[in-house]
């Protein structure tokens, strides 16, 4: 009888088991601010390069073009960034964090670092700094597959 494949031991799996728990755990952590991940990381991007472009943000965040419009029009409606069309080109949207938006993403960050700590709690020191190193490689050479 042939056997099953072993997700247990199946990289893909385990990372997608991985980013399920760290959702899990921003969420419930962050849940009074209503902000998912990839929000606060487009506004931590924002402060760090204000009037960035939307496709460059979106390739910084590492988040889908075309999906991050629609992510960036929650954050707009919720009066946390300003978009608008670059006077050279008007077909491309730059982007800036409002002063609500910073003070909201300077509210969190304490919390984003606890979440950080609970997605982790299980490795001591060394294996958290194996884990980023892995992970950072992993996402480096992602696109040098055959």
């Amino acid at each position: 009888m042939a056997k099953g494949f072993d997700l247990e031991h199946a990289p893909g799996h385990l990372i997608r088991r991985a980013h399920q728990r760290s959702v899990a755990i921003f969420m419930e952590e962050t849940a009074e601010f209503d902000i998912t991940p990839v929000q606060f990381a487009i506004l931590n991007a924002l402060i760090e390069r204000p009037g960035e472009d939307q496709v460059t943000l979106a390739g910084r965040v590492a988040f889908d073009a075309a999906t991050s419009g629609s992510v960036i029009g929650r954050l707009e409606a919720k009066g946390l960034i300003r978009r608008a069309a670059d006077a050279a080109d008007k077909r491309r949207k730059l982007l800036w964090v409002t002063p609500l938006g910073e003070q909201l993403a300077q509210q969190m960050r304490r919390t984003v670092r606890r979440v950080q700590n609970r997605i982790v709690n299980g490795l001591d020191r060394d294996e958290r700094e194996q884990l980023i190193a892995l992970l950072h490689k992993l996402v480096l050479h992602a696109d040098d597959a055959p």
